[in-house]
């Protein structure tokens, strides 16, 4: 029965979804080219806003458990499981005050309205999977850039979205390359849950009533242990909350 009524949900979620980022993409143009950054991630903070709470046409909900007390002017790397296209829409909405700029993959970087712009002029890097040689430089960059504007990254360790909740083996290159390069940054775990439920039929129809949480967790400073402590620490955080399937 539920996925007899998502189907008329889900096609006004897309197509709001659609005129959304449709609208917005020029918007964020203007923003960025004439009013500069700051403008341009206002504009980026509201698109994400209504994105989030499109949810609502599905009956589902999305919310943040704060369990840490995050210091502000200071470099952060944000660790997340990855379930799907709401991860990256609910951590850029509720952590916006900390500016998060993603590691993306290049395939994202064109053809989308309104996210491939951002992602091309916000401050997030693309990576090639495939191609160490383009990533590792583009992760020190992402790295230096989040050192010197006491901004933070955001990864997914994994990889390829979970279409389960079950977690992935966690890569742990990627992180390595940001903690090396922004030393004085704090490393963030975030567990995500339910938000792979939205896809749990494929792109259409769109899973209806759930609750999508995202749970900050205790940051752990780069300085304060060796890498490979940080990581088992960082992996043992988000896996212990992530809801069995």
């Amino acid at each position: 029965m539920k996925k007899i009524i998502s189907y008329p949900l889900s096609f006004v979620l897309y197509f709001l979804f659609l005129g959304l980022i449709c609208v917005f993409h020029p918007i964020q143009y203007v923003c960025f080219n004439v009013f500069g950054y700051k403008a341009h991630k206002k504009s980026v903070d509201i698109l994400n806003f209504f994105l989030l709470h499109l949810l609502f046409v599905n009956f589902s909900t999305a919310e943040i458990e704060n369990r840490a007390n995050l210091p502000e002017n200071k470099p952060l790397i944000f660790v997340s499981n990855h379930q799907g296209m709401y991860d990256i829409i609910g951590i850029t909405w509720f952590l916006r005050k900390f500016h998060p700029k993603f590691v993306s993959k290049i395939e994202l970087g064109k053809g989308i309205p309104s996210v491939s712009y951002n992602l091309n002029h916000g401050g997030s890097v693309l990576i090639d999977r495939k191609d160490p040689k383009q990533a590792l430089p583009a992760l020190k960059k992402l790295a230096e850039y989040i050192e010197a504007t006491n901004r933070s990254a955001v990864i997914f360790p994994e990889g390829t979205r979970s279409r389960t909740g079950k977690p992935g083996e966690f890569a742990s290159n990627g992180l390595k390359i940001l903690c090396k390069y922004a030393p004085n940054a704090m490393v963030v775990p975030v567990t995500i849950n339910n938000s792979w439920k939205v896809f749990r039929y494929g792109n259409f129809p769109l899973g209806i009533g759930n609750r999508l949480r995202f749970i900050i967790h205790s940051p752990i400073a780069v300085k304060e242990s060796d890498f490979n402590t940080l990581f088992k620490q960082t992996e043992k955080a988000i896996k212990d909350d992530i809801i069995p399937v």
